[in-house]
């Protein structure tokens, strides 16, 4: 027999009643009653009720405990009185009548109590994270974080994927972050770096014949923190496979994606196949190209509506090569007038002058823009406001009520403004709402211009194929041409790229050399891969959504260090272990590195 437990603290139920057990775990609370002391013992599975009164013979022991402490119990299982039952406990029907008491470990006074669920400072709950993971939400994340990739190594395995492991110690990658580096010690000067992805290697393995990959891989990433990225290291479903499309990729992840947050979340799911939306309409529609599908507001381009208006403002820069963008929101027309005027307020935020719109409220027209448009371009923007309850097929002569929002500025700064602001008034009004919302953004550029160096440069994957491949590279404008390329939202946030690989050996020099890149450099860079795409690559594509960000979804949680059992903070450190550290000059010399530190930073 186990000396520690013949139960868990979550096991106990009615039936047990009369039976000799023995538990052990965390004091989780206690409570003085007098001639009774209760004791609330929690391990991994549960909370178990322990009682002893004044005359049994460990009251004095039990007295002693404080929060935190581990003991072990052995008792007799009795079951409570009806009015004493916890029905928000599962072993709440029953409690443990301590007989015998044994202190295994004893707890100092704790900077965090597993007990307490109030707000605590983030550094304190790094510092002593091993403390923060005894609290049942984080504890409850970690465990469902356990649960999600069990499954989804279950269910890629049955799919067909292989599971292959591929290096830590490897070759920078161009993915768009900064690489962590490790110096060599037998080879000095020269220096590992920790894989930004998979990329190069589950390539390769589809060369080499392995027409179906995956893993939950470790990625490693310098780059700054925010609430859906953990800076340093992150987990994501990596896979690849070969002989197949864009829409093969798409089938073969979606039934498990799917499948996961249907399983493991009480929210709707969107059905597949997911909504597929080009890039240039998600920009257009959305304002970013990871929209939230549970905002119902659309943007609309109102460009030729001001062309040729009164308003000067708008009507100029759209001859001079700029946009307006409308956002139209039914019911809008009650809101007071300070809600217009905190948006204004919000719109200089922004660094826009302030925020134009019209209303319509039946016949009646009002707003500051209003005056300066005829009836018919009236009559067109009221159209940009979108049906609503008041406008279905019972009432079809109904006018559309509500108010029309106007961004002007240059293209790039009208969707970004025009995005936030469909999210402010999508959150501002309770429009938001629905369970888990998929889409596919498609059909990205390959190419963009850098405004700064007027230089080419790849817009996303630089591995992936262009439409149409070397005949588009060769023939199209940089800029018109679109990659093979593909990202998976939910709700807003990004959790993956993907793309069908460009695995020509001509067209990858040529797709980089448009770019900027010599072929002796790309040989230089990818050489590994590019030696052996001339040896027979099969067409391959692949995504890798990332397994943090389907945890925090899933979890409802905020921010991703929630459902991390070990995170870095904000400044990328790990304050529980004290890292990054200093090393001593011994170890440095052996690795052939001699420190140049920024001025005021003394070794």
């Amino acid at each position: 027999m186990n000396i520690y437990r013949t139960h868990n603290c979550g096991e106990l139920r009615d039936s047990d009643a009369g039976k000799t057990v023995r538990l052990s775990g965390w004091v989780h609370k206690k409570r003085d009653h007098g001639n009774l002391l209760f004791i609330d013992l929690r391990d991994h599975y549960g909370i178990t009720q322990c009682v002893t009164d004044s005359n049994g013979e460990v009251f004095r022991e039990v007295e002693k405990l404080r929060h935190e402490c581990i003991i072990t119990v052995e008792g007799e299982v009795i079951r409570r009185s009806a009015d004493t039952v916890n029905h928000d406990n599962p072993t709440g029907n029953v409690e443990i009548e301590i007989k015998k008491l044994i202190l295994l470990s004893r707890a100092e006074n704790l900077p965090v109590t597993a007990g307490v669920s109030a707000d605590l400072p983030e550094e304190i709950r790094l510092k002593y994270r091993f403390l923060d993971l005894r609290r049942e939400p984080l504890h409850r994340n970690i465990v469902l974080r356990s649960k999600i990739i069990a499954r989804i190594r279950e269910k890629m395995q049955k799919s067909g994927f292989l599971e292959i492991n591929t290096p830590i110690l490897t070759s920078g990658s161009p993915e768009g972050a900064r690489d962590f580096l490790v110096p060599s010690r037998l080879h000095p000067g020269q220096f590992y770096a920790l894989p930004q992805a998979p990329q190069q290697f589950k390539q390769l393995l589809m060369v080499a014949g392995f027409d179906k990959y995956f893993q939950i891989a470790p990625c490693f990433r310098d780059e700054d923190s925010r609430a859906d990225r953990s800076p340093g290291e992150f987990y994501q479903l990596d896979f690849e496979m070969s002989f197949v499309t864009q829409e093969d990729v798409f089938n073969a992840i979606e039934p498990i994606i799917f499948e996961i947050f249907k399983e493991f979340s009480d929210k709707a799911v969107s059905p597949y196949p997911f909504r597929r939306i080009t890039y240039e309409d998600a920009m257009l529609h959305y304002g970013c190209d990871k929209p939230d599908l549970r905002n119902p507001l659309l943007i609309n381009d109102a460009g030729n509506i001001f062309k040729d208006s009164s308003f000067a403002a708008f009507a100029e820069t759209v001859n001079n090569g700029g946009v307006v963008r409308s956002i139209g929101v039914a019911g809008a027309e009650k809101q007071p007038r300070s809600f217009f005027e905190k948006l204004n307020g919000w719109a200089k935020e922004q660094e826009i002058p302030g925020l134009g719109y019209i209303i319509f409220d039946g016949d009646e027209v009002k707003g500051p823009l209003a005056k300066f448009l005829s009836e018919e371009k009236i009559r067109a923007l009221r159209e940009h406001v979108p049906a609503s309850r008041h406008t279905d097929a019972e009432q079809p002569d109904r006018q559309k009520n509500g108010v029309v929002f106007f961004i002007c500025d240059r293209r790039k700064k009208a969707e970004k403004i025009s995005g936030l602001l469909r999210q402010k008034l999508g959150t501002e009004l309770g429009l938001c709402s629905g369970g888990f919302e998929f889409c596919w953004i498609t059909d990205f550029p390959m190419y963009e211009l850098n405004e700064e160096t007027g230089k080419t440069e790849f817009s996303h994957n630089p591995f992936s194929m262009p439409q149409g491949g070397m005949e588009a590279l060769k023939t199209k404008n940089p800029l018109e041409i679109k990659a093979c390329q593909y990202d998976i939202v939910c709700n807003g946030v990004e959790l993956s790229s993907g793309a069908i690989r460009n695995h020509l050996p001509d067209a990858m020099i040529k797709a980089f050399e448009i770019a900027g890149y010599k072929a002796e450099t790309v040989q230089e860079k990818f050489g590994g891969m590019l030696n052996a795409f001339k040896y027979g690559a099969p067409p391959h594509g692949g995504c890798a959504p990332g397994i943090d960000r389907m945890v925090m979804l899933i979890a409802d949680e905020p921010n991703i260090r929630e459902v991390i059992a070990f995170p870095l903070n904000q400044q990328a450190r790990d304050l529980m272990m004290d890292a990054p550290a200093e090393v001593e000059e011994a170890c440095l010399k052996e690795l052939h590195i001699k420190l140049d530190l920024p001025k005021g930073k003394i070794k």
